[in-house]
This record gives structure tokens, sequence and C-alpha cells, in this order.
């Protein structure tokens, strides 16, 4: 394989490799569980990839956690130039498609063609939801800010001021989707913490 690269080729590679350092700036609103600062956006990614590698015999259909694991990675590299959109924050959802689109070609334009064609199709199936991978990937990403708000005693659902019916609507049928025993789970999990 590396024969078949030009010096070209991995200078683009490289430059790719550069501008996505920038997402480790990107801040979410999800805080770490120690509560000691927020998420960043490099950090949410590397932890989704370990929760497909940890939770992959959790998926109610058939997947390639390979490929799984690939959209993860990818998935909100566009922030760099769109930003976060948190779940329970209203905004104009057609802006941040937008905005969105632009950036996946922006970002993946920069790698040689058919590597960046090949990583935008990831993140277009991830956004769409067209696969079995790509609903567990979704799942996954809709789990791991839940958890992280259930250890934090809310975390952020207590600053938008979010509901228990909030939260199911919002979170259950993307989890449940990609895994009905996962939702089952932190369902329980939910509801505990609202009776606090």
């Amino acid at each position: 394989m590396s024969d078949q690269l030009n010096d070209t080729a991995i200078e683009q590679q490289l430059d790719f490799l550069r501008e996505i350092d920038i997402l480790k700036s990107v801040i979410r609103k999800s805080p770490l569980i120690d509560q000691s600062r927020r998420e960043n956006s490099a950090e949410h990614s590397w932890h989704l990839a370990m929760y497909a590698l940890i939770l992959k015999d959790c998926s109610d259909k058939e997947i390639n956690i390979d490929r799984v694991i690939k959209m993860l990675l990818i998935h909100d590299i566009v922030e760099i130039d769109a930003g976060d959109h948190p779940i329970h924050e209203t905004s104009d959802n057609t802006a941040q498609e937008e905005a969105e689109q632009k950036a996946a070609e922006r970002i993946f334009g920069l790698l040689p063609t058919s590597q960046g064609e090949e990583l935008k199709a990831f993140w277009y199936e991830f956004e769409t939801a067209e696969s079995n991978d790509a609903v567990f990937a979704k799942s996954l990403d809709r789990l791991q800010p839940l958890i992280h708000n259930v250890a934090t005693e809310g975390g952020t659902w207590g600053e938008g001021n979010v509901s228990h019916e909030q939260v199911k609507q919002r979170y259950g049928s993307v989890i449940s989707a990609g895994s009905k025993r996962i939702w089952s789970l932190v369902q329980k999990l939910v509801s505990q913490h609202f009776q606090r």
C-alpha cells in the first residue's frame, strides 16, 4: 500500500491529520464524569469508539464493528467548522445540516480524493442512519452523554431544565433502535435519577 501513495497524497493526509487536531478545541456541553471541565469533541469520539468496542455484542442486529468504530471516530469532525449541536438546545436544524455538509466537503476534501470520499461516505451513512452499523453507532452517540448526565447528577439536564419525559423522548428511540437491551437498562438509571 505505501508504494501506491505519492508524496503529494501523503502531504494531503498529513494536512488532514493536522486539521483534525482542532477537534480537541471544540468544547461540548457534557461535563467529564469527574466534573472537572467540559468534554471536547475529540474525547467524545474516542470514548464512543471505546463504547463500540466494549458494547458491540449488545447490538440488536448484526454489525461490522470496524465500520462502527470508523463512523464514531469521524462523525463529529464536521464540528471543526460547524460547532457542536447539543441535543437539548433549539436551533435551526436545516442551517446546522448545511453547515455540517459544507464542513464535510472542506475537511474530507483535504485528503486524497478516494480516501476523502470514503470517509465522507462513512460520515453521511452515520448521519442518515442508513445501515445497521450506523444505527448502532448513533445509539452509542446518544448513550454516552446520557451516561455522563446520570453520573454527574443530571449534568446538562439541570442546566436546561430537561424533564424525565424529554430524556425518554430525545434518547429512547435512538438508543433502543441500536439496542433495546441497553435502553432497558439505562432507562432504569434515568428513572432513578429523576426520582431523587
